[in-house]
C-alpha cells in the first residue's frame, strides 16, 4: 500500500499492482477513480429502451396498424415487455464492450506474463510495474523510487 501511495505521488500514469489477493483501499492507494463502465451500461440501456418503445410504435402504429374496437394503435403498457427486455440486453452489451474498450482488451500478448517470477503473483508475491511508456519513466530515477518504497528485487522486463 505505501509502495503504492509512493508511486502515485510521484505522478506515475501508467503502473500497476499485482496481489495475491483482493487488498480493500489499494484502488484508493492508487489513486484511481472510479469505473466509466457504468455509462456504457446506461448508454445502452437507454437505447434498447428507445429502440424498443420505437420498434412496438412502429410496427403498431405504421408498419401494420390493425385498427380492433377503437384500441390506441400505440401503448406504452404494451410496449413495457420488449422495451424491458431490450433494456437489459443492450445494457449488458454496454457494459461488456465496455469493459473491453477501457481495458484494451483483447490484448492477446504482454511481456509480462512470460516473465519467470511474474507467476508468482498469484501465490505469494506482490509487484508493482511501472511501464516504460510512462511519460515521467526514467530507469535509474525509477529505480531509486522503487527501491526506496521498499522493493526487494528491481527488474527490467524486456520485450
Amino acid at each position: 500500500m505505501r509502495a503504492a501511495e509512493t508511486i502515485r505521488d510521484a505522478g506515475f500514469k501508467k503502473w500497476d499492482v499485482f496481489t495475491p489477493y483482493p487488498m480493500h483501499g489499494l484502488d484508493k492507494a492508487m489513486g484511481m477513480k472510479s469505473s466509466k463502465v457504468g455509462w456504457f451500461s446506461f448508454i445502452g440501456g437507454v437505447t434498447g429502451f428507445t429502440l424498443g418503445n420505437l420498434m412496438i410504435w412502429w410496427m403498431n402504429a405504421y408498419d401494420y396498424a390493425i385498427p380492433i374496437g377503437g384500441k390506441p394503435m400505440y401503448s406504452p403498457f404494451s410496449a413495457f415487455p420488449p422495451s424491458y427486455e431490450l433494456t437489459i440486453l443492450l445494457g449488458s452489451f454496454g457494459a461488456l464492450l465496455g469493459m473491453l474498450f477501457l481495458n484494451r482488451l483483447p490484448r492477446l500478448h504482454h511481456p509480462l506474463l512470460k516473465h519467470r517470477r511474474f507467476a508468482l503473483a498469484s501465490h505469494d508475491k506482490f509487484f508493482v510495474v511501472i511501464e516504460t511508456a510512462d511519460p515521467k519513466y526514467s530507469e535509474t530515477e525509477t529505480r531509486k523510487l522503487l527501491e526506496s518504497a521498499g522493493s526487494r528485487q528491481v527488474e527490467v522486463v524486456e520485450e
